[in-house]
């Protein structure tokens, strides 16, 4: 599908505000998460759908119909005005009232029924879409209600993707591989210049509370790695005893790695003298050309201390993927202000894999820095923290309850997901522990 999105605008330039691109823009984002939701929910029977393959998440049909309510509480009647269509299983699909171990034990819409629901509400959303003035309330401004829905359910999708993963049995998705790398002539790491910068932002549209408002930080010097620490790196990590050395570990990552004897990243076993994993299905060896996925904050934080390195801090890392020294702008993206292409980034369940470090030459930064956007989700060494003049909207519950110093801030995105829901100012957060996510990293060192 081609996209057909206006170039929004970062700090300094005129955001765009035509009503009819706009409302483009969010059908196009709109269609573009209803297919992917479809495809991941359409290549699994029912049973697989209301079956619960991990306790730390859901089963699929709840994600399915929550899409659905998500949208008709916001676009249906918040935005629109309308009268609730099912009022009566707003609680059920409440992510903050029922914890995903548990909601196997809901009454759940079937399949079936979540299907009707969720097409049901879309097609009531794009008669409102057709018609509604895209200005005068904050939720229409620039279109954003329908931005913040799109965004929501690809988020859900790659919730989705992570089930798909953690399910037993063959393989039920199928992509093509992603491109080969191009490395010659690059640079293990970079120098990332000291001096002030901007974080965030105030003027893209469809961009979420948390990465709100735009501000000056100052950053000292500093080298990043170019690329994402592959498997093969993490081997020699693991050949060296590092799960062994609690020297390298922060004391709850040293616990946890005891107490549930890890001693690889997740979905890897020692097979016949060689590591493989299991992704989506199929058995393969470790590929020690890709970056390496599926690790903790707690692994990437002792890989990094192993290295003699250490984890990017948030303001780092946004720095080698935004500043052009050249100009002194904050870029939408690494490679500028245009919108995600085929050639730049890993991006939108393409590949369902990271591509090999290296790739994507026409996605580098400024600096010299690749696969800054997709492939693999980055842990930075920062807790998600509020930026300064930081206001909720439109709900608390998005970004404001998970503030404080329990959950670590992932930047990037992964090739899981879709450039609506990524930019170079997007942040994802999570628990130091978890590695069902497709997470991996990069490090950095002090100039």
């Amino acid at each position: 599908m081609s996209r057909r999105r206006p170039a929004a605008r970062d700090e300094g330039l005129d955001p765009v505000t035509d009503p009819e691109h706009l409302r483009l823009r969010a059908i196009d984002a709109l269609t573009t998460a209803r297919t992917r939701t479809a495809l991941l929910t359409s290549c699994v029977d029912d049973h697989e759908l209301t079956a619960q393959h991990s306790p730390l998440m859901s089963p699929l049909v709840w994600d399915l119909a929550h899409i659905g309510n998500q949208e008709e509480q916001w676009l249906l009647r918040a935005v629109a005005g309308r009268d609730a269509i099912r009022p009566e299983i707003d609680s059920i699909y409440d992510a903050f009232e029922h914890s995903r171990a548990s909601r196997p034990s809901l009454p759940l819409l079937a399949p079936a029924e979540a299907r009707r629901y969720a097409s049901d509400v879309r097609g009531r959303v794009l008669d409102v879409l057709e018609k509604i003035p895209l200005h005068g309330r904050p939720l229409l401004d620039a279109a954003f209600a329908f931005g913040m829905i799109a965004q929501h359910e690809q988020q859900h999708d790659e919730t989705m993707l992570i089930t798909h993963q953690l399910r037993s049995g063959p393989a039920a998705l199928t992509a093509p591989a992603p491109p080969a790398a191009s490395t010659a002539g690059l640079e293990a790491e970079v120098l990332v210049p000291g001096g002030p910068f901007t974080m965030g932002t105030s003027t893209e549209p469809w961009a979420l509370d948390n990465e709100r408002p735009a501000h000056r930080r100052d950053v000292a010097p500093f080298h990043i790695d170019t690329t994402p620490v592959t498997c093969g790196a993490y081997l020699r990590f693991m050949a060296d005893g590092g799960y062994e050395q609690e020297r390298w570990w922060a004391q709850a990552g040293w616990e946890q790695i005891q107490t549930h004897g890890i001693r690889a990243p997740l979905f890897w076993q020692r097979e016949g003298g060689q590591w493989l994993r299991r992704h989506f299905g199929v058995l393969e060896a470790v590929p020690v050309e890709e970056p390496v996925l599926h690790v903790s904050w707690y692994e990437a934080d002792a890989y990094a201390r192993w290295a003699g390195r250490r984890l990017p801090t948030e303001e780092e890392w946004e720095k080698a993927a935004r500043h052009d020294p050249v100009s002194g702008r904050s870029l939408r993206y690494p490679w500028g202000d245009e919108d995600p292409t085929a050639e730049r980034a890993n991006l939108g369940q393409r590949h369902l894999r990271p591509a090999p470090a290296g790739s994507y030459p026409a996605g580098e930064s400024p600096l010299g820095v690749r696969q800054l956007t997709g492939d693999v989700w980055e842990w930075t060494s920062s807790d998600f923290l509020p930026y300064p003049g930081f206001a909720a909207f439109p709900y608390r519950e998005y970004s404001e309850v998970f503030f404080g110093s329990a959950h670590k801030v992932l930047r990037g995105g992964a090739f899981s997901v879709d450039e609506v829901a990524c930019r170079g100012t997007f942040r994802n957060w999570d628990l130091p522990v978890r590695r069902q996510i497709f997470s991996g990293f990069r490090t950095a060192r002090d100039a």
